[in-house]
């Protein structure tokens, strides 16, 4: 198959590229390298099926080549990602999404958009199925990443029931591995920096706050049983095992080994209006993803956080030499 992912030098985009070509399909990544790096493909670069184009899809978004499916993964998603670029957010989840439909439909190609769980908000319902709307403030700050990937679903079903586009959403959880950038600001990058730097574990509000962390080679895993399924309704991609933040800082301490001797210590939440949306809770029901995908998380916690230590623990080596 020929397959463009678009956001292909992104974090998630770029486990994907490489997770496409292991299988034998052709593809074509196009990023603006706003949040993406060419690093994360760089080891990509020369092989025969693939190619990378540096384009922002909010502009144009066009190959010549035919395709089979685009998968729009394009898009700011950490929290200090889509705070710095607030309206570049907004754009690529309207005006990107839709250059990126319409290329699909005019290549007659599978579609898929790579929506959030940031859809639900801060939720009422615990777990999140899909069939939950969501309590989402739509002016908050938060809010230029929700109400993008919102509207972003509802182009993509609009679509689909226009066109008869054959269209796919995946509504992805937290996610942590490889190739997330130390300084984006989730959680995940923040403790494992502190850990392998021997700093203080900050833990912001009172460690309660609960998220669930599906590794990186599972949720691409999740996203290629969707794009190739016929299911047209929103999915979860997600790990339903839910931990509170202080619970997580110390995993990620245990998994850094016996010389990191970080303490875990606990701040006020620096952002009074940021915190006013942050989800406290956040667990994925994956019902659907089973029954429709068969389709599970399948790499532990122990072994994620190992090689996702590991991989930080080389870039600053490398960054420090």
């Amino acid at each position: 198959m020929n397959v463009l992912v678009t956001g292909g030098a992104g974090f998630i985009g770029s486990h994907v590229c490489e997770r496409l070509l292991a299988e034998g399909h052709t593809v074509i990544a196009m990023d603006n390298f706003i949040t993406g790096h060419p690093r994360n493909v760089a080891h990509l670069i020369g092989h025969p099926r693939f190619r990378l184009i540096e384009q922002d899809i909010v502009h144009a978004c066009w190959v010549d080549e035919p395709l089979d499916a685009v998968m729009n993964l394009a898009s700011p998603a950490s929290p200090k990602g889509y705070l710095e670029n607030p309206i570049e957010t907004m754009l690529v989840g309207s005006q990107g999404t839709y250059n990126a439909l319409e290329l699909a439909r005019r290549k007659g190609a599978r579609f898929l958009q790579a929506s959030t769980s940031e859809v639900y908000g801060d939720p009422l319902e615990h777990p999140q199925k899909e069939s939950y709307w969501g309590h989402v403030n739509p002016i908050g700050l938060r809010s230029v990443y929700d109400e993008s990937k919102r509207f972003a679903e509802a182009l993509t079903m609009a679509y689909h029931r226009k066109y008869g586009l054959q269209t796919r959403i995946a509504r992805i959880f937290n996610t942590y591995g490889p190739r997330m950038s130390l300084d984006d600001g989730r959680v995940v990058p923040n403790f494992v920096r502190q850990a392998i730097s021997n700093e203080p574990l900050t833990v912001y509000g009172d460690g309660t706050a609960t998220r669930s962390f599906c590794y990186v080679s599972d949720l691409v895993e999740g996203l290629l049983r969707l794009l190739w399924s016929d299911e047209v309704r929103p999915v979860n991609l997600g790990n339903p095992c839910e931990m509170t933040i202080l619970e997580f800082a110390r995993a990620v301490k245990a998994a850094a080994g016996p010389e990191c001797t970080s303490p875990i210590v606990i701040h006020a939440q620096p952002n009074a209006e940021r915190i006013a949306d942050d989800p406290q809770r956040r667990q994925p029901d994956i019902t659907r993803a089973r029954e429709v995908l068969g389709w599970e998380p399948k790499v532990s916690l122990e072994e994620g956080l190992r090689e996702t230590i590991a991989y930080f623990r080389h870039i600053l080596q490398h960054s420090q030499a």
